[in-house]
């Protein structure tokens, strides 16, 4: 045990007398984060990412990326002797004649919609806190893009199968291209490779899914990372926190062994789901064909805002300089564009409404933020409202109601219920903010009369007294604070 120890000692040093690595490692495992469970949704997404490569990498050995038609000789006996696409043929033999294939593949599209869930429910948690105000706006703009990125790679992924159920989606995704004025056909040509569903689609899905998209995505973590090393972690307000500190457990041992337990229990769920629970069975789907749509169809629930959007959009159509803007243009293109740009600008459109321009380090309570609540309730609200309206052939079918009649339904209610719940969520919160309850639960009756309090104008970061408090094991990263009499112990 002594000669190994010495030999690994002699190699670290040699090592560490090159690259001087000793200090860089000695101050990153000291660093501080905060104990909150919220602050692990941005590691959950991490763990998705990394299941998604390693499941990617064992997939990639054996699909077929091509659309080259060729026969299916697999085991799957309905399909036997039937003209597919390699993609399809090869996703079907993966899926029946690969020892663990169809496990793999699970666990690979559940996954995928968990990293998609995690970073949504992330960006969530940062705009109702103000995570996204200034010095982390910067950040705030890499984890919009990562989402954009993460939904394309998703959408990719989803329509290589080369499935009916993909190519329907594929075909929507064509119409709206071809729905820009101009420019839409130039467009689709240079995507497709000719007219839908073109010859050149397939493989450069497939380079762009499994090389492109993935190493962008990987950037941009790291991007995001190094500015969160950078900037310092954000904390909620409470005893011992300040603007200058941060509380909660150092990275080894504490903070590093929860969130290994984090990635062995991300790996279980995405393993249990991808054993236990069916997910797209394109054997059942068939082989897409240009000439066949398959009905009731959905797509994965990421997508689905954007099919609602398209199935309850009036039938609105006009000529702008003789050029036609058909009805598709507005719920595929300008509606997707213009949701990822307010998401883009509004850290600078708060600022600008607030005239808050100040760094902010701690985090503030969602009461203290009516009006961004409000806001954030609406979108919500919104394209929830337009994920259902997705589904409007299944509410239909298990209603035995008409379809136009539950169309109207929706139109109606993505006007009128968003609208209401900012508005409940705008009552809530005034309410809460004067009442001075911890808990909604705790909300007292005879305060749902009263007025709101009117508090001072400034950051609300300076009421700190309902904020959690520090837990007994917590630590105080004094590396963050220049002046250590200014750091409050746990």
């Amino acid at each position: 045990m002594i000669l190994p120890r010495l030999v690994g000692r002699k190699v670290g040093e040699e090592i560490d007398g090159r690259l001087r690595l000793a200090k860089v490692a000695r101050h990153s495992v000291a660093k501080v984060f905060p104990d909150h469970w919220s602050f692990m949704l941005g590691e959950l997404a991490l763990y998705s990412f990394t299941i998604l490569v390693g499941t990617g990498l064992f997939l990639t050995m054996f699909f077929d990326g091509s659309s080259a038609e060729r026969a299916y000789d697999g085991s799957y006996g309905p399909l036997h002797g039937a003209q597919t696409s390699a993609a399809y043929a090869s996703t079907v033999e993966i899926s029946f004649d690969v020892r663990a294939g169809l496990l793999v593949r699970q666990v690979h599209h559940w996954a995928a919609l968990l990293f998609l869930a995690a970073i949504m429910v992330h960006l969530c948690r940062n705009f109702f806190t103000g995570s996204f105000r200034r010095p982390r706006d910067v950040n705030w703009l890499v984890g919009v893009t990562l989402l954009i990125m993460a939904t394309a790679n998703g959408f990719l992924g989803y329509s290589l199968p080369d499935d009916l159920l993909s190519g329907t989606g594929l075909r929507i995704i064509s119409g709206g291209l071809l729905s820009i004025p101009v420019i839409g056909s130039w467009l689709t040509f240079l995507l497709f490779g000719g007219p839908f569903p073109g010859t050149a689609l397939e493989q450069r899905m497939y380079a762009t899914h499994v090389l492109i998209v993935p190493a962008a995505i990987a950037v941009l973590i790291s991007i995001h990372v190094v500015i969160i090393l950078r900037q310092k972690h954000t904390q909620f307000a409470g005893r011992g926190r300040n603007q200058t500190n941060v509380v909660g457990s150092r990275v080894w041992p504490t903070y590093a062994f929860r969130s290994l337990s984090l990635f062995c229990a991300a790996l279980a769920v995405c393993a249990a789901l991808g054993g236990l629970v069916q997910i797209n069975p394109v054997w059942i789907w068939g082989p897409f064909h240009a000439d066949a749509v398959t009905s009731p169809a959905q797509p994965d629930w990421y997508i689905g805002w954007v099919e609602g959007a398209l199935r309850l959009f009036p039938p609105w159509e006009f000529r702008v300089f003789g050029y036609l803007v058909p009805a598709p243009f507005w719920p595929a293109i300008v509606l997707p564009v213009l949701t990822f740009l307010i998401m883009y600008c509004y850290p600078w459109l708060e600022r600008r409404f607030t005239g808050d321009r100040a760094e902010h380090h701690i985090l503030q309570r969602v009461r203290d933020v009516p009006g961004r609540v409000a806001v954030g309730v609406w979108a919500i609200a919104f394209l929830i409202m337009l994920e259902i309206g997705g589904a409007t052939d299944l509410i239909a079918r298990f209603s035995r109601q008409p379809v136009i009649g539950v169309v109207w339904f929706l139109r109606i209610g993505v006007l009128v219920l968003p609208v209401l719940a900012g508005m409940i969520a705008l009552w809530v919160t005034r309410r809460l903010r004067a009442s001075h309850a911890p808990h909604l639960a705790d909300l007292p009756v005879a305060g749902l009369r009263r007025r709101p309090s009117r508090v001072r104008k400034g950051s609300s970061d300076d009421i700190a007294r309902f904020g959690p408090g520090v837990a007994d094991h917590a630590e105080v990263d004094a590396e963050d604070a220049p002046d250590p009499d200014r750091v409050a112990g746990p």
